[in-house]
């Protein structure tokens, strides 16, 4: 029986030196896929588990699309039997001692199965979904966390304080932690390391997720925990005339992106991640998907922005047909999507509204596709701008939600409807513009005046 693991170190640039520069991209997609499949199934690249990816992809794609998959496919198999630490057909000699199988964060080494020998496993991205965790521990948080299904800023951020938990609490066994160790652990953060009010509280509410659905342990009572009270600050907010200023020195595509940040009191992150289909310039709407608190809501749509809105509109469907032309792999979907639906992220509909100008590997999968523009690239634009302007005060993107949140009330909106335009749970948290207003629609003026 063929029990040999085909996943060669370096097949990128196997496929750079091999393959006519036609079917690359092809070859590359096919492959890239083939190597997610894997890891989301869990197989090795076993001679069945070629068979049963391709047995899957003929029933929907057609035969032309199938005969290049079959032919990528067969292409990484026999140029990785041909690698220079290949094992020999039938071999059954284990992998070398110590050998790591997973390379995520504080994973410990750990041999293949005896019949089997992995090589050139580090060359296919190990983040994201393929990242199950390296110790028991971390793989039951992982677990949970996905079975949640939080976000992955969430992931990423708990499965960070688990470690340092786990670390400080060193030499205790991580299974054997209890209310006593992370309350110890609080302390610490509290009062050697002075870490802020909102990381304190981020760092409790990751240790209490970690002992009660990791550890599946009762976390106890913290409320003989003394925690800083977060001070609510003002927030920094821009002028009309400041806000006129910092878009006329801002170039193009970043230009309509900050006006529409403004326009429509959206945050960073909900800017970035929207889509063709998000945008409704007949009826000036804007759908935010899966917000913070994974809400939805609708806001409006500038009407003094639609017609540049649709002539980048236009201009997306150039770049989305070259994309097309040169077979990249679609946009980044939620995964529950595109495992239902695994063609939508080529659909014009699901691109990016702004979308990155270079292709970046995909964090969960590794595929290289095109992302939208990033939050630094954005950020670092308001952070040049802001200096030239010269303004007395701190300027980031999310200065320009609250000073959308704050000119509202100036002209007289409801506080209640601009809670709803925010995406607010608590109105608590929309009263704080009051205070940035310098004069409310409904009246208040300074005795004074």
């Amino acid at each position: 029986m063929d029990t040999v693991v085909v996943q060669f170190k370096g097949w990128e640039q196997a496929l750079r030196d091999t393959v006519p520069a036609a079917l690359q991209a092809d070859y590359r997609e096919a492959i890239a896929k083939f190597l997610y499949w894997l890891r989301e199934q869990g197989k090795p690249a076993g001679v069945e588990a070629f068979k049963e990816h391709l047995a899957w992809k003929k029933s929907y794609l057609s035969p032309e699309r199938y005969e290049i998959r079959r032919q990528a496919l067969r292409w990484y198999y026999h140029h990785g039997r041909k690698a220079p630490s290949a094992p020999v057909v039938g071999g059954s000699s284990a992998a070398p001692q110590g050998q790591p199988t997973h390379a995520g964060a504080g994973a410990a080494a750990q041999p293949a199965p005896a019949d089997y020998r992995v090589f050139g496993m580090n060359d296919v991205p190990t983040r994201g979904a393929a990242d199950l965790g390296g110790p028991p521990w971390e793989r039951a948080l992982v677990a949970r966390i996905r079975e949640l299904h939080l976000a992955w800023t969430t992931e990423k951020t708990y499965r960070h304080w688990a470690w340092r938990l786990v670390r400080f609490s060193a030499p205790k066994p991580a299974e054997e932690l209890t209310h006593t160790e992370v309350r110890t652990w609080l302390s610490h953060l509290s009062v050697s390391e002075r870490v802020s009010v909102s990381t304190q509280k981020q760092a409790l509410n990751a240790a209490v997720f970690f002992l009660r659905e990791a550890l599946r342990r009762e976390p106890g009572d913290f409320g003989d925990f003394v925690r800083s009270h977060k001070h609510r600050n003002v927030p920094s907010v821009l002028t009309r005339e400041e806000c006129a200023r910092l878009f006329a020195e801002l170039p193009g595509t970043t230009r309509l992106m900050a006006e529409l940040m403004y326009g429509a009191g959206l945050r960073l992150t909900e800017l970035l991640r929207l889509r063709v289909k998000d945008m409704d310039l007949e009826r000036l709407q804007l759908a935010v998907r899966a917000g913070k608190g994974n809400k939805d809501r609708l806001t409006m749509i500038p009407r003094s922005l639609a017609t540049r809105l649709r002539a980048h509109r236009e201009r997306l469907r150039d770049l989305h047909r070259q994309d097309r032309e040169a077979r990249l792999p679609g946009v980044e979907l939620p995964e529950a999507l595109e495992r239902k639906w695994p063609k939508a992220g080529e659909k014009f509909e699901w691109f990016w509204f702004f979308p990155s100008r270079n292709l970046l590997r995909d964090h969960r999968s590794g595929i290289m596709r095109r992302h939208h523009v990033l939050d630094a690239t954005f950020q670092k634009a308001i952070r040049e701008v802001t200096a030239r302007c010269r303004f007395d005060k701190r300027v980031t993107p999310h200065t320009l939600r609250h000073s959308f949140a704050t000119h509202l009330l100036e002209q007289g909106t409801g506080i209640r409807d601009l809670q709803d335009l925010l995406g607010h749970a608590d109105i608590s948290t929309t009263q704080i513009y009051l205070h940035t207003a310098t004069q409310t629609g409904v009246g208040i003026r300074s005795p004074l005046d």
